[in-house]
């Protein structure tokens, strides 16, 4: 069971933003941070990647307008160098993002495609005891005909690491079911240090990438690097699946929408109310315009159409089946 919260946590909270739609979406997050949480006493910390050889263009947020929004909004832009990921996986920037954070100092990390929607101060966390996102499908790995099954896969990588496998797995689950095994998805994450979290998260994730274990010859890491070596770090700091109450993070306080055709065919009322609220105030909205898929999803209302499409109660268990039906009634927009 997750442990109870120290009184009055402060902690710092962090997204990655760059160039183009990742910024617009930090700038949401932000607004609903500031809406939805004003309790919040710790620091909005927006990481931003610098130019280098690992990045075919300039990576930095160009909009002047967006980073004076973010300002006013109470965030700290922080720049970062990218070592080993860069352009060719930019999913990278969540882990080498990790050690421009303040040593020692608690940690919460949210993709930029997420809107806070409750209070964030009540989710209980124990930053000693590391967690993230468990709102996930069975996207790696994808076992082979003649192949290792998914207990085959997954030891491979906890022997490589000297990380204990049987303890990770849910054993309520049907042995090779992906559910049995210790799978996240990275939209959230959090820890004591950001340094400690973000040492194992680089050295899994590289090793993974250039000296896999033989038995994950068949096995694509791109774009899943990030979510296979997420596991690994979390099990061997401790944390767990359990390691918050259901319902809060990717529930009552958190909504991780993915891109805004999402948000409006399948979040919660609330949600939706909530990018509405957040976006209405001129200052922001003028701002918000300059991305032309939130002018056009929630400014001239292709979102409400969206949503009209789906029965939020029924939605398809798939959501590449969400992704089709948007797409073939002309709405879809990144």
């Amino acid at each position: 069971m997750a442990r109870k919260p120290q009184p009055s946590q402060i902690f710092n909270v962090a997204v990655v933003a760059q160039q183009g739609r990742l910024a617009y979406e930090a700038l949401l997050f932000a607004a609903s941070l500031r809406q939805c949480s004003p309790d919040f006493k710790g620091r909005l910390l927006v990481m931003e990647p610098q130019p280098g050889p690992l990045w075919n263009t300039d990576p930095t947020i160009q909009s002047d307008e967006v980073r004076e929004a973010l300002v006013d909004l109470g965030a700290e832009i922080v720049p970062f160098h990218s070592k080993h990921f860069g352009s060719t996986y930019p999913y990278g920037n969540k882990i080498e993002m990790l050690s421009a954070l303040p040593k020692r100092e608690p940690f919460v990390f949210f993709d930029t495609d997420t809107l806070i929607t409750g209070d964030l101060t009540r989710v209980p966390f124990d930053f000693a005891r590391p967690g993230a996102s468990l709102r996930r499908e069975g996207t790696w790995p994808i076992p082979q005909l003649y192949g290792p099954g998914y207990t085959g896969l997954w030891k491979s990588l906890y022997d490589k690491f000297g990380i204990d496998f049987p303890s990770s797995l849910d054993l309520s689950q049907p042995d090779e079911y992906w559910r049995r095994y210790l799978y996240f998805n990275a939209g959230f994450f959090y820890y004591r240090c950001p340094h400690e979290f973000g040492e194992k998260f680089l050295d899994y994730a590289v090793a993974i990438r250039d000296t896999p274990p033989v038995e994950l010859c068949c096995q694509s890491f791109d774009p899943w690097l990030d979510q296979i070596a997420l596991p690994l770090v979390i099990h061997a700091l401790g944390g767990s699946r359990d390691a918050l109450p259901d319902g809060l993070l990717d529930g009552e306080v958190s909504c991780h929408y993915r891109l805004l055709p999402l948000l409006y065919a399948r979040e919660s009322d609330r949600a939706v109310e909530v990018l509405e609220q957040i976006a209405a105030p001129n200052k922001i909205k003028k701002v918000l315009k300059g991305h032309d898929a939130i002018k056009r999803m929630i400014f001239q209302g292709r979102g409400e159409k969206v949503r009209a499409l789906f029965d939020q109660d029924d939605l398809p268990r798939k959501e590449q089946a969400i992704r089709n039906r948007i797409k073939s009634n002309g709405f879809w927009m990144r």
